[in-house]
């Protein structure tokens, strides 16, 4: 058998991660229909089918699975020994907004260490704001964030954030009370949305827990101390969203933003690398 192409393998691993070759093709910096004829040649060559392939999502076959151990080593083999005569640990500061991150977060760091293990990452979860003012002084390399009120900042729009009144299954309002929240607090503007929307529908409400970060809030909601308003693909196991059987208001979505200056060759490419992880997160 002629040896494999490593381009080839890499964007196995990389498909396979992200579940899609759209998302693949993004973080390699190339198109859609040229993953998918490396990945087409790759499986002739192995004589095996790797991936099946649905209108809605990519997934590994069972052989694919078997496969994918021994392509992330042959990939980080050929990293290492690229790197052996010229390592150089890079630091990048990335700030994420708490409203965004959830328990998807150890996914999205191994896919970038994978792909550049030399790069140290320090991350920074805070608020929107938070992030962003600590973007503008300068103390972040990058910030991943819900687009701010004012439009004239210019980022990188990675999706569409859709939110939802999240609850433990069977759930039940008490009669006569107001509707218990779990939220961010009052500087969150998913909050600020909620609680407009049932002002606005002449529903009563009343906040029962706050935290910070999309696991933390949907935590009351998993053990039905309250309804939480987070993220759809942020809601916990064991949870539903009761929007619809409670008649609550529709929730706007708002965009996901990525903010940097950065254009050496390294940082753009890490930073594609965690844009297409978020991407494929949200059609999956």
């Amino acid at each position: 058998m002629k040896a494999l192409d490593l381009d080839a393998v890499k964007a196995f691993v990389l498909t396979a991660d992200l579940q899609s070759f759209t998302r693949a093709a993004e973080a390699l910096d190339s198109t859609q229909s040229a993953i998918s004829l490396k990945l087409r040649r790759l499986e002739t060559q192995l004589g095996r089918r790797l991936l099946e392939r649905t209108p809605r999502q990519v997934r590994l076959s069972a052989e694919g699975a078997v496969f994918l151990v021994s392509a992330r080593d042959l990939v980080g083999a050929h990293d290492r020994a690229v790197a052996s005569f010229s390592i150089e640990q890079r630091r990048m500061v990335i700030g994420i907004s708490h409203q965004i991150v959830g328990s998807e977060l150890p996914s999205l760091l191994r896919h970038m260490n994978e792909q550049d293990p030399h790069l140290l990452i320090e991350l920074r979860v805070a608020g929107s704001r938070e992030v962003m003012q600590a973007y503008d002084e300068g103390r972040l390399d990058a910030a991943l964030v819900l687009q701010p009120e004012d439009r004239h900042r210019q980022g990188e729009k990675l999706f569409n954030e859709s939110f939802a009144w999240i609850a433990a299954a069977g759930w039940e309002p008490r009669a006569g009370q107001p509707l218990p929240l779990s939220t961010q607090g009052e500087t969150c503007s998913i909050r600020a949305n909620a609680v407009r929307a049932l002002d606005q529908a002449g529903i009563a409400w009343t906040e029962v827990f706050i935290g910070k970060g999309a696991a933390v809030v949907g935590a009351a909601a998993a053990a039905g101390i309250a309804i939480a308003v987070l993220a759809r693909r942020s809601a916990p196991a064991g949870t539903v969203d009761i929007g619809n059987t409670l008649a609550l208001p529709t929730l706007p979505t708002q965009e996901v933003v990525l903010y940097s200056a950065l254009n050496d060759r390294r940082s753009r490419h890490a930073l594609r690398i965690l844009g297409a992880a978020f991407k494929g997160l949200v059609e999956v």
